[in-house]
């Protein structure tokens, strides 16, 4: 069986970690900042991970199964 290739719109929007769990950006920072509160922009700038719900699909997507 062939190798499977990695979907790269995923690749290029998740990291993975040393346990093989996906890091992501979160939504919501990229305009209409002066609305945001500093609190929230500065919250929006940490990463955090995938929930394990789509942890299966994103894993398959990547190639990591």
């Amino acid at each position: 069986m062939p190798k499977m290739k990695t979907k790269k719109a995923v690749s290029k929007r998740f990291k993975v970690t040393a346990n093989k769990k996906l890091k992501r950006t979160k939504p919501g920072r990229r305009h209409m900042l002066t609305k945001k509160t500093t609190k929230r922009k500065r919250h929006l700038r940490k990463q955090t991970l995938v929930n394990k719900t789509q942890l299966k699909t994103y894993s398959r997507l990547m190639g990591i199964v």
